[in-house]
């Protein structure tokens, strides 16, 4: 791979990224932004991923390989390991307090996956440079210091809410407007689509 870009690596003059002063605690589970959600909702072909904050910005997760995420026999689709990636990036916006979208993921699969292994997640921020938020991802087998199964570098772009409002499809955006929670309107919006 020398000399090839794939527009991973942050350019010259990135920052370190900053924990927001009201993130939520090291620990502390994150929840799902939107019911609705494949990767954190309540779908019952969902994830059911389960987050929470991490030191400095990175947090944790969880979820299970059920028999409906499988690709060959037994195993886990690697799309579904790629969404478990994505959607753990992807909370890293809450300890960042900025709504951001996966702009660019590439993955790693380093060995099978097979349906009833729980798949422990990190994920970081590297640098963030402008609107460019720059992350890496593991996903390790059976516990958080397990075998390698998974890996990411992503980079996700910072947006405005309007993004979701011009983009996601009516019905779906009114109802999350219209939520008499304005706490759970708000989050709706805080994590990539």
């Amino acid at each position: 791979m020398s000399g090839r870009t794939t527009g991973l690596t942050p350019p010259e003059g990135a920052k370190g990224p900053v924990r927001h002063p009201d993130a939520p605690a090291p620990g502390e589970p994150l929840g799902a932004h939107y019911d609705q959600c494949f990767g954190c909702g309540h779908q019952p072909g969902g994830l059911g991923l389960i987050a929470r904050a991490g030191e400095d910005v990175s947090v944790t997760a969880e979820f299970t390989v059920r028999s409906g995420h499988q690709g060959a026999p037994g195993l886990a689709h690697g799309g579904v390991l790629a969404a478990a990636l994505d959607e753990t990036l992807g909370s890293l916006n809450w300890l960042q307090r900025t709504i951001t979208v996966t702009g660019r993921l590439e993955t790693d699969f380093v060995r099978p996956v097979p349906v009833g292994t729980e798949l422990h997640l990190e994920a970081q921020v590297t640098a963030v440079h402008g609107r460019k938020v720059y992350c890496s991802a593991t996903g390790r087998i059976g516990a958080p210091d397990g075998p390698v199964a998974v890996r990411a570098q992503a980079l996700f772009i910072e947006v405005r809410v309007d993004h979701f409002i011009e983009n996601g499809r009516a019905e779906e955006i009114d109802a999350a407007l219209t939520d008499p929670d304005q706490v759970k309107v708000a989050r709706a919006f805080e994590v990539n689509p």
